[in-house]
């Protein structure tokens, strides 16, 4: 029977910039010309983000919003370490990376073989072009190894248990792995001592009705009312799925890290907050059911409440949620850190190891 852990990380892409750029979401939102002035003053913002601001545009800030999120990262990889798995299942979204208009799976459980991959040569979006905090070049290689025979066997559990979950066994249309996966790597290697565990992607659809007509990424305000697409897994398909999972891997012979990769609400897609900053209300009342353990409360989250809260790529959490509800896990430590500023609020938790 196997054993399993739980984590929890963010793969928040700026955090891989240095901290002159980690504000830089936000600095894109400010020159949005469909958002009032009024809005994009300083002083009629919270405290708290006038705050992080400061006189320097977020800079001084993001060395300490830098310094939280390392102690989280540094936690996990010690517990991973300390449990040594025969592979880490990372449930991440794919923005239009891999998954484009000629497939959009809900689910896709990704066994690939073992990747050298160059972390900085093919970087998309906002990263493109600018220095990252290690200060590595464009040659940087790291090895990404893959466990394709675990992975074919949790397909093969999943469809029996009627999760007709898609698979893959090489890249579609991103030669590597998507930021979800690939950072969740880098961050969890934030030491760069090297990353010896097998890596099983598991792609979750979290941007659904934006995934393909906003190209998975970001927008201007005035684009809101453009086509949709068909929506994302509900929270409740995420859960059990999550449980499906955890039903799976207790049966095999494995060791299994179980992490959810993605950081909470993102204000890009807040509009209720003109995309100036996450909705931290609502993840501090997900956050406090997590730490009371009441997981059954993620479940009953409607998908509509998920997208109002821009908490779009939460859904890797609650899979997450789901697997550990299923093992009655207990969660060991957990860490809120809250960003008016950095575009997301971040958690790390980590879950007391199970032998089952």
């Amino acid at each position: 029977m196997g054993d399993i852990l739980g984590l929890g990380i963010s793969h928040y892409p700026m955090f891989a910039l240095t901290d002159t750029n980690m504000a830089d979401l936000l600095k894109y939102t400010l020159a949005d010309p469909d958002i009032p002035d009024a809005a994009k003053v300083p002083a009629n913002w919270p405290a708290a983000m006038q705050q992080e601001w400061g006189t320097d545009a977020g800079v001084t800030g993001a060395a300490r919003h830098r310094t939280q999120l390392e102690h989280g990262f540094r936690r996990a990889r010690a517990a991973l370490d300390a449990f040594a798995p025969d592979f880490v299942l990372v449930w991440g979204d794919d923005q239009y990376e891999n998954f484009r208009e000629d497939v959009i799976p809900p689910f896709s459980i990704l066994a690939y073989e073992s990747q050298t991959l160059q972390p900085w040569k093919h970087v998309p979006g906002p990263l493109a072009g600018k220095p990252n905090a290690w200060g590595e070049s464009l040659e940087t290689t790291i090895v990404v190894n893959g466990a394709p025979d675990a992975a074919r066997a949790l397909v093969s559990d999943l469809i029996e248990d009627d999760f007709d979950v898609a698979y893959s066994y090489k890249p579609l249309h991103f030669q590597g792995l998507a930021h979800a996966f690939l950072n969740a790597v880098m961050y969890l290697d934030l030491d760069r001592r090297g990353f010896p565990y097998p890596v099983v992607p598991f792609a979750v659809n979290c941007y659904g009705r934006k995934v393909v007509s906003f190209r998975g990424s970001l927008s201007r305000f005035a684009d809101a009312g453009r086509r949709a697409d068909p929506p994302s897994p509900s929270p409740r398909r995420c859960f059990d799925l999550g449980r499906a999972v955890a039903r799976a891997v207790a049966r095999s012979p494995y060791r299994v890290a179980l992490c959810a990769s993605s950081s909470w609400s993102h204000a890009f897609l807040v509009d209720k907050t003109w995309r100036l900053f996450p909705d931290i209300q609502s993840d501090r009342r997900l956050y406090g059911l997590l730490e009371s353990g009441d997981l059954a409360a993620w479940r009953d989250v409607p998908l509509a409440a998920v997208e109002e809260s821009g908490q779009h790529e939460m859904l890797n959490w609650f899979c997450l949620a789901g697997a550990m509800y299923e093992l009655r896990a207990k969660l060991e430590w957990s860490e809120f850190v809250e960003s008016h500023v950095y575009n997301s609020n971040k958690v790390t938790a980590i879950y007391e190891p199970l032998s089952v």
